[in-house]
């Protein structure tokens, strides 16, 4: 049931978010994009650009590796270009967030709750021709759990690769 809860909660957060105006980014790939993300989490991701260097990325979905649901959000910007052709950029990305996870099995085995701040690097295929995108990315987590057993303090790594496609 609290699953529903934060998947409905995301998703009106990913509409509202889509209606904001975007500057600088081209017409025709579009500003909003959604898409899969494999790895930890393994669930769905979106991606808003503010900016042509700036953008809103969120992504909800299962945690195998700590057992529950994780939602994320973080505030990412694209400081450098690796690679710039005529067909796609690659660029790097760098930014803070946030992270709420529902364990199912926690550190301990116990079921709780944690909340989290992310600090997420990653690399992006940014397609020119195409609508997509494809993406690496790894974040540490810095959290605490509402347990009595397992509260307090902890630390976590994310890590996951994906696509995405603009509207």
């Amino acid at each position: 049931m609290r699953a529903i809860v934060v998947a409905t909660a995301f998703a009106a957060v990913v509409a509202a978010a889509s209606t904001a105006a975007a500057d600088g980014r081209s017409e025709e790939k579009g500003t909003f994009g959604v898409g899969l993300l494999i790895g930890e989490p393994t669930g769905i991701c979106a991606k808003l650009y503010l900016k042509d260097d700036q953008a809103l990325d969120f992504a909800l979905g299962s945690d195998f590796v700590a057992g529950g649901f994780q939602v994320q959000a973080d505030y990412v910007f694209h400081p450098w270009i690796l690679e710039e052709r005529d067909s796609f950029t690659l660029p790097v990305y760098l930014g803070p967030g946030v992270r709420v996870m529902d364990y199912d099995k926690g550190r301990g085995g116990n079921s709780f709750f944690a909340v989290g701040v992310r600090v997420v690097g990653g690399i992006m295929f940014d397609f020119k021709d195409v609508p997509l995108d494809a993406f690496l990315e790894v974040a540490g987590v810095g959290e605490y759990g509402f347990s009595s057993s397992e509260g307090g303090f902890g630390i976590a790594l994310n890590a996951g690769a994906g696509v995405r496609y603009y509207f």
